[in-house]
């Protein structure tokens, strides 16, 4: 039976899209919900899932052609005779030793790979092919939904190495995105026969990582195969003395390390409970290895001779750019070269907004369960503010301006590999403790590097706070495609002018910047004396003035 696999709808006012990538080809297995194809409209990158387990029998637009929505895409033979069916075909005639021609010899006279996979058990081994003995089956760990409008990654650790026995869901590798980590499990339970992208390699979503065998006949990849991999076996030892270093000295083991930063602990004598991990669940990575395994200087300590001078070329370090920083950068590049931007000052006293805080904060924690700090306050100040100037809330789409008429207020955070902006849907409705709850919350998952794509999406004004770092004043640049950022800075006594007499206050600096193509100086001005009033004035919040 043959399926159609049609354009889906596009979205509001988007009537076609461009073919970006075919992730399968004609002749390839595919399970329902596999992604086939990725779609570019002017606006977002759309996913193409399967709609049925089968053989994918025909690619009709190719990739770069434009389609409109519910064209023909390509056609999908499903059932147990797709194999079969699509070998029947002229085009279909795999050359001797080809990847087709072993998967039809190996499906035992007619019987599909789908077939195969469903007498495993189903789920991912659905793309997995007879290994020709019977005793066990090879399955492709595939790289998964990398998020929207994301189609490659870098792989940075693997966990495990060929040769090694895995649990089905247990993490094999680490991918980073221009925005995320992602981890990838192993899809079921066996051995993890071959790696074929190495650490450090780019990888396209939908792509395959490595080789797995599941089954009785699980076995280790040989040495002297096409691709040899390195020895699993070598640094085994190091490995495991550098493990029960961490169990001798009470910490934890459960969290698998890169087996790079375990060789280098064992090489260099380092005891692992005393290294700060800074990767997922705090597993140690190799910087984290290579930066204790560097020796601090003893405070005040002098050298006995005069070292040799190096030269400048053996003082610097190369490193590559993270997909994360690449990302930081150009978007930073393109809200100055594309937005009018423009920064206004005002200064703040936080005396009311302390004063308030320190009243009640044992209170708040008692009953809440989250501390009371200045976060929940500028934003209500901040969502108070854009309700008078909402153009500060709005964006740019073409010749148009879309007012939102709702605030999702992202909070920017840094986190060891850069600034993320987890984003607070619906601000605007929230309570002090649910603020505070959600900060508490996205800021944990920051710094973990847990955020997922929707976290990250949908803002409408952002809050940076340069001030838990000690910045005084400084200009944020905008968040595109938002046109608003509020700056807070340092608390700093200083003496200010009240009622005629000079007294200190408590004093933090504001920096609004905004898009000056929709917002003019008037607006911006008026809501940064908006959020100052609001913040002197706390009561001014709870009347709506």
């Amino acid at each position: 039976m043959s399926i159609d696999v049609k354009v889906p709808t596009l979205g509001e006012s988007v009537t076609e899209a461009t073919v970006a990538t075919w992730f399968k080809q004609p002749g390839d297995d595919v399970a329902t919900d596999e992604m086939l194809c990725e779609l570019e409209t002017d606006k977002v990158t759309v996913e193409v899932p399967s709609p049925a387990t089968g053989t994918l029998a025909e690619i009709v637009a190719n990739e770069g052609d434009t389609v409109g929505v519910d064209a023909l895409l390509a056609t999908i033979q499903e059932g147990a005779g797709a194999d079969a069916g699509y070998a029947a075909a002229p085009s279909a005639v795999a050359a001797p030793g080809s990847k087709e021609g072993t998967a039809t010899e190996a499906g035992g006279g007619g019987g599909t790979d789908a077939d195969d996979a469903a007498d495993a058990g189903g789920g991912n081994d659905a793309a997995a092919a007879s290994d020709g003995d019977g005793d066990g089956k090879t399955i492709d760990v595939s790289v998964p939904t990398l998020g929207e409008s994301v189609t490659e990654a870098t792989v940075a650790t693997w966990f495990k190495q060929p040769g090694d026995a895995v649990e089905a869901d247990e993490m094999l590798c680490e991918l980073e995105t221009d925005k995320v980590s992602v981890e990838v499990p192993a899809p079921a339970a066996g051995t993890l026969s071959e790696i074929l992208v190495d650490e450090g390699g780019t990888v396209q979503a939908g792509g395959v990582l490595a080789k797995m065998t599941t089954g009785a006949g699980a076995s280790v990849k040989p040495p002297e195969a096409d691709n040899p991999k390195p020895n699993p076996d070598a640094g085994k030892a190091e490995v495991e003395e550098a493990k029960s270093n961490v169990a001798a000295a009470g910490g934890r083991t459960d969290v698998e390390n890169a087996p790079s930063a375990n060789k280098i602990m064992a090489e260099k004598g380092l005891d692992p409970s005393q290294v700060q991990g800074t990767g997922r669940d705090g597993r140690i990575m190799k910087a984290d290895a290579q930066r204790a395994s560097v020796p601090a200087e003893e405070p005040g300590s002098r050298p006995a001779s005069a070292p040799v001078q190096a030269s400048d070329a053996d003082r610097e370090e190369r490193v590559k750019m993270t997909r994360l920083r690449q990302t930081i950068a150009r978007r930073l590049k393109d809200a100055q070269n594309t937005a009018a931007m423009l920064t206004t000052y005002n200064e703040v006293d936080m005396s009311a907004v302390m004063d308030l805080r320190s009243e009640y904060k044992d209170l708040f924690l008692k009953k809440h369960g989250v501390k009371l700090g200045f976060m929940s306050f500028f934003t209500k100040a901040c969502c108070h503010a854009l309700q008078e100037v909402p153009e500060v809330n709005a964006e740019i789409d073409g010749t148009d301006i879309v007012y939102k008429h709702y605030v999702n207020m992202g909070i920017a955070a840094g986190t060891p590999t850069g600034l993320v902006v987890p984003v607070i849907p619906g601000a605007d409705t929230l309570s002090f403790a649910a603020i505070e709850k959600a900060i508490a919350e996205k800021g944990a998952k920051a710094r973990d590097g847990k955020l997922s794509m929707a976290e990250m999406q949908g803002g409408t004004f952002t809050i940076s706070n340069g001030g838990v770092y000690g910045s005084l004043m400084s200009s944020p640049i905008l968040n595109p495609p938002q046109s608003g950022i509020l700056g807070m800075h340092k608390i700093q006594d200083r003496p200010v002018v009240v009622g005629g007499e000079i007294v200190v206050r408590p004093m933090m600096y504001l920096a609004l910047s905004y898009d000056h193509r929709i917002v003019d100086g008037k607006g911006a001005v008026t809501f940064l004396v908006r959020v100052k009033e609001a913040l002197e004035d706390p009561r001014r919040l709870l009347m709506d003035l």
